[in-house]
């Protein structure tokens, strides 16, 4: 497969999760299978989302590809400034630590460190959900390059570092696919690379016989969402397969399988996924007039992110 199908799979694949698990957000377990018993699930819209609709993960991954190939790399007054700009935008959902860290008034390089400060928890998925684009732009960083932009970016709204390093994780692990490798196989040499204080709990979530049930937070925090979208990769033999294993999961479904596209469309390709899913799904930029952007706007991204040269 070329690196091609690999770089938009990783991008439309994370929208693809998105759009599709929105519906069924704070869910129950089982709600995807529920509602298409044969296995063959539609974009279906529901709890506020129109069908092919994708939330805040995706229209914040665009606002971060859009600013490394406009500023020609990470800029990161550049990206925190395009965030505040779509949360003024009145975005239909925005995380509530994201949205606090965005409208405390605070500079970019305080901001988030302030809320953590203050709050004491910051390790929600908000910074995991919005990685597919910055990971493809990356990739040709190597190990180290890639997982310190993630954490740098992560750390616009996250002031835990247990967000840093998981964003950190999946940035190298979309990096071994793209390359063609087994991200799975490629976690223990990931793991190594993680701060030694939080090695220990990535290395639990991420392990072989980790299952979701196994989790001792909601899947809405950084862990199990990355442990859960490992898991549906490691778990199915297809795109499609591990998609429906995500949202299945109930809980932060929009997230989760967004993380699951993210990785599953690096494995498979843009060419595994859907045109009944591919076709209705589109991404509204809040804070950004009448912008929409669609498959072929969203596959136009990932190839200019892709095509950038380290």
């Amino acid at each position: 497969m070329h690196q091609y199908e690999r770089v938009t799979g990783t991008v439309l694949g994370s929208a693809v999760g998105d759009a599709l698990g929105a519906p069924f957000e704070f869910g129950l377990p089982g709600v995807y299978r529920a509602r298409f018993p044969d296995g063959v699930g539609e974009m279906c819209g529901g709890g506020g989302w129109d069908p092919g609709e994708a939330t805040d993960d995706t229209q914040m991954a665009v606002l971060v590809g859009e600013s490394l190939l406009e500023r020609s790399g990470l800029d990161l007054p550049d990206v925190f400034d395009r965030f505040r700009r779509w949360a003024a935008g009145q975005p239909k959902d925005i995380g509530l630590q994201t949205e606090d860290v965005l409208t405390n008034g605070e500079p970019w390089d305080l901001a988030a460190a302030l809320h953590f400060q203050l709050n004491g928890r910051a390790a929600g998925n908000g910074s995991l959900m919005r990685a597919a684009t910055s990971a493809v732009y990356f990739a040709g960083a190597g190990r180290t390059g890639t997982m310190a932009a993630a954490r740098r970016i992560a750390a616009l709204t996250h002031g835990d570092r247990a967000a840093w390093e998981g964003t950190a994780l999946l940035h190298e692990l979309i990096r071994v696919a793209l390359e063609g490798a087994d991200p799975v196989a490629a976690v223990p040499d990931a793991l190594a690379a993680v701060h030694p204080g939080h090695r220990a709990r990535w290395t639990a979530v991420l392990a072989p016989g980790w299952h979701p049930a196994d989790a001792t937070e909601f899947n809405g925090a950084v862990w199990p969402c990355l442990g859960s979208a490992l898991w549906a990769l490691r778990t199915t033999g297809s795109f499609e397969e591990a998609l429906a294993a995500a949202i299945d999961l109930g809980g932060d479904t929009d997230t989760v399988a967004a993380v699951t596209g993210a990785l599953a469309g690096a494995v498979y390709g843009a060419a595994a996924i859907p045109a009944r899913w591919t076709s209705p799904l589109h991404v509204p930029l809040p804070g950004y007039g009448d912008r929409v952007l669609r498959a072929p706007e969203l596959v136009a991204l990932a190839e200019r992110l892709g095509a950038h040269p380290h």
